[in-house]
């Protein structure tokens, strides 16, 4: 069910990170490849002023296996890394969190595929992760946006702003 790449977005950076190098992490798998000139969206500078970003931009080979190192990297007890992956990509975000069991807090998932993520998704919670879906494209006049939304769209950081400020 996977789209063909475009090249355009395969081109640039396979990660883009902004934001502190210490303390919570936000862990992006954008399968659209924003950030293609090495800057995160204009709409994610609130959220990189608060943890770091480390924004995989998945079209670019290596994007998916930075994530698993930022993943595998981390220290038990150490800080906050959340999990953020929007469409076909949510299923490769909920397959890092199983294999890395406590590693990730949380697992944010922006119209994720269902008959791929829902069985994934509940192991994962089983195993202590909380998985949670957050604003999506509904069609209605205001978001004409067809699933998934863009990872920038406002209304998807400020539902990932509002999981984070309920922590």
């Amino acid at each position: 069910m996977t789209a063909e790449p475009d090249p355009i977005r395969a081109e640039g950076p396979s990660v883009v990170t902004d934001g502190g190098n210490e303390g919570a992490k936000l862990l992006v798998l954008d399968p659209a490849g924003e950030g293609n000139h090495g800057e995160l969206p204009a709409t994610w500078r609130p959220l990189a002023a608060q943890r770091q970003i480390i924004w995989c931009r998945l079209p670019v080979d290596g994007a998916l296996s930075q994530a698993e190192d930022v993943l595998g990297d981390a220290e038990p007890g150490g800080p906050p890394i959340d999990l953020v992956a929007a469409g076909d990509s949510a299923a490769d975000a909920l397959r890092l969190a199983e294999r890395h069991p406590g590693a990730a807090s949380h697992v944010l998932l922006i119209d994720p595929v269902p008959d791929e993520s829902s069985e994934l998704a509940e192991r994962v919670r089983s195993a202590g992760t909380a998985v949670d879906v957050l604003p999506h494209s509904v069609g209605e006049p205001y978001n004409r946006v067809p699933p998934p939304l863009p990872l920038g769209h406002p209304d998807v950081v400020a539902g990932i702003t509002k999981v984070l400020e309920d922590v």
